[in-house]
């Protein structure tokens, strides 16, 4: 059973390999690595070609020395050693000819690639199954947000689980927001590989656009004990969060293979491992909801996912990955009852009461520098929500504000807040019903 543990309490970093055997992957792969890496960057020490390649400066001096062994790199000398010079290498003629052979299989060169079952390893010590939220993380994530006082009490349950939620309800009431305070309360960093391995092929985890670097760790030169660095074929990285919307596709859950690289990317759900997965605006994609649902049936029940190479081979990923569904649908109407039991967390995010909803708005009036005028107020709540069964919604105020604000600036006149500027934003708030005569 693993310990529940907080997210300051720091993920255990992947020791970098001291051997070459540390690395598990075929010798000639790596060696071919080494060779295409010195071909398209053009390096030519071991310090240059063990940074390119992400390995310590031993285990790239072993692989150098297996391909001199075999005559495809040689040394071009060595430089005074008291100037700090090191031994330049350069590919042999046979050397090239491997190269050249080695990136028509496959473009791949530079940070040595994972192996999918090590990989696993580091899964299981960062895993966001052992994450334990408090209340007081989740408040401070979303201080700026007016939540029901029992959402918060069904929330972090739900999150600390790290089993899938499902959010619903009226559009506008914050769904979205929620979900980043959620992503926001898991204030610690995992690692993420930069490309993994599996059956020979290389598939590139590490993407800029859904992982944000974290700041490099700075070693006190006066500390008695040195931290250790760890294994830099990983980005040390803040918890990734994926947020897809109407334009999700079941393709999108796939590998995607470069047929001019013959390499593999990751598919959204692989780099989202270990964080959120947000599928925003539920039941807007052309994928029918059920459909969508379907294809994590698998993954949701049984913690794995199920990829698939260009070769039709399928093999086993892990899927270690808080899963958030956003609606504005009820559940009922797009999913079967054995789609909703495979979501483990239904939360139903309603509009605010009318004393919530008059706290967002003095809020954002504080914000926006928007004087509060009770005359004002009294309209907006005695004649115009009537008008919609004062049904609230939390973009609301933000809405009304920036419109009384756009009207102020247009006609040159302080931010002030008056019965007849309510109802002209009102008017741009709701479309009413009528017949277009074309």
């Amino acid at each position: 059973m693993n310990m529940q543990v907080s997210p300051n309490a720091g993920v255990t970093p992947p020791p970098p390999p001291s051997s070459l055997e540390d690395i598990r992957l075929p010798i000639p792969m790596m060696r071919d690595i080494l060779l295409k890496t010195m071909f398209r960057k053009s390096v030519s020490t071991v310090a240059d070609a063990a940074a390119a390649l992400c390995l310590p400066r031993m285990v790239t001096q072993e692989l150098i020395d297996i391909a001199r062994g075999q005559k495809l790199l040689e040394a071009t000398g060595t430089l005074n050693a008291n100037s700090g010079n090191e031994m330049g290498y350069q590919l042999t003629d046979a050397g090239k000819a491997r190269a050249l052979d080695a990136l028509a299989q496959s473009e791949y060169y530079g940070a040595m690639p994972v192996p999918l079952d090590v990989y696993r390893q580091q899964i299981k010590r960062q895993s966001i199954r052992d994450i334990q939220i408090t209340r007081q993380q989740l408040v401070q994530a979303m201080g700026h947000l007016v939540l029901p006082s029992d959402l918060l009490s069904n929330l972090g349950p739900a999150v600390s689980s790290g089993r899938s939620i499902l959010m619903y309800g009226p559009p506008g009431n914050g769904k979205s927001s929620i979900s980043n305070g959620i992503r926001d309360a898991m204030g610690d960093k995992i690692y993420v590989p930069r490309a993994i391995e599996y059956s020979g092929q290389v598939i590139t985890v590490y993407d800029p656009i859904v992982h944000s670097k974290a700041e490099a760790i700075e070693d006190d030169p006066h500390s008695l004990r040195r931290k250790k660095g760890f294994d830099s074929r990983y980005v040390r990285c803040d918890r990734p969060t994926v947020i897809t919307g109407g334009e999700l596709t079941l393709d999108m859950l796939d590998l995607k293979y470069n047929p001019t690289a013959r390499t593999y990317q990751a598919p959204l759900q692989l780099k989202a491992t270990g964080g959120i997965f947000i599928v925003d605006d539920l039941g807007r994609q052309s994928e029918p909801p059920q459909s969508l649902v379907n294809r994590w049936i698998v993954p949701l029940e049984e913690n794995k996912d199920i990829l698939a190479l260009q070769s039709g081979e399928k093999f086993e990923v892990p899927f270690d990955t808080l899963v958030i569904f956003s609606t504005n649908f009820h559940p009922n109407e797009i999913f079967d009852q054995a789609a909703l039991r495979r979501i483990f967390y239904k939360i139903k995010i309603d509009g605010p009461c009318q004393e919530d909803y008059l706290k967002i708005f003095a809020l954002v009036a504080k914000k926006k520098g928007m004087p509060l005028d009770e005359d004002s107020l009294v309209h907006l709540l005695q004649n115009k929500y009537p008008t919609i069964d004062s049904i609230y919604a939390n973009y609301q105020p933000v809405f009304l504000i920036d419109q009384m604000i756009s009207i102020c600036d247009f006609e040159g006149i302080p931010y002030q807040m008056s019965p007849d500027l309510i109802d002209r934003a009102w008017a741009n708030m709701f479309v009413r019903d009528e017949v277009i005569v074309k």
